[in-house]
């Protein structure tokens, strides 16, 4: 059996202790659930390798093994997996209740945005919240964000969403508001609705069916690439054509990769 790499939860040395019997390693682990305590996190493919993706503050993972001052974690969101710093994890795991709606926030060490912010945070960042103090959410790890830019709820449109986001830069890998990719943007807006969704493009098109139309809310897909369908006529996509997240016109991005020799339009998907 071939295993996907990017969702096999196992190093050379230790895998978790479901794959006993179907993959052979000299040691395996239950593992321990930890969370993302750093604004952003990057997933690599070794410690002090290529980044894979990122996780944003309060992501839950599953340490599976620890060498020197890189974890090897499984997410919890989506089952992917990579090594990390291990100082970006924390074992105080108190309950999330809301997450950051904005495309970015601040974590104030007083309710007072006149005060020095300890740091920023992106959109999608999961919040442990006890409680509020004028217009600022108390978060249990310490610290205030303004309650304009939280929210309890799932949105209910993905486009919206990844609308926020236009302007963004594009970065290879990148979940967040300070750079993200195609397949980021796209986990980022339906991940904001509740909806469930892989990391990678190719992961993305293999998990939701086919459609033969195209209305609002569908996933366009190319050869490594993939885009968000504001109608049936323009999209929404983290592109390194411009290096940033825009909206185009459906038919002149078809012909634009189609002549840079990119790969033909492998269809639409409907993520319901």
């Amino acid at each position: 059996m071939t295993l996907d790499s990017r969702l096999t939860p196992a190093t050379d040395r230790v895998a978790l202790a479901s794959l006993r019997g179907i993959l052979e390693r000299p040691d395996y682990t239950p593992g321990h659930p930890a969370r993302i305590a750093v604004p952003l996190a990057d997933l690599m493919s070794a410690p002090g390798g290529q980044r894979q993706r990122q996780l944003n503050f309060g992501a839950d993972v599953t340490v599976i093994e620890t060498r020197d001052d890189w974890a090897f974690v499984q997410a919890a969101q989506d089952g992917y997996c990579g090594w990390l710093r291990a100082a970006a994890l924390t074992d105080d795991l108190p309950p999330i209740t809301h997450r950051v709606t904005a495309p970015a926030t601040h974590l104030y060490p007083e309710p007072d945005m006149k005060q020095h912010q300890i740091h920023a945070l992106s959109i999608g960042a999961r919040l442990a919240v006890t409680g509020t103090e004028g217009r600022f959410a108390r978060l249990a790890t310490g610290g205030y964000v303004p309650l304009q830019h939280v929210d309890q709820r799932p949105a209910a449109d993905p486009v919206a969403v990844a609308e926020r986001l236009l302007g963004t830069p594009y970065l290879w890998g990148g979940n967040s508001d300070w750079g993200i990719d195609c397949s980021g943007l796209v986990q980022a807006a339906l991940g904001a609705c509740d909806i469930p969704c892989p990391g990678d493009s190719d992961l993305q098109r293999a998990a939701f069916p086919e459609t033969s139309d195209i209305v609002r809310g569908d996933l366009l897909f190319w050869p490594g690439h993939v885009a968000l369908a504001a109608s049936a006529e323009v999209m929404v996509h983290a592109t390194a054509w411009q290096m940033a997240v825009i909206r185009e016109p459906i038919a002149e991005a078809m012909a634009r990769i189609e002549a840079a020799g990119d790969g033909p339009f492998l269809g639409a998907r409907r993520p319901r």
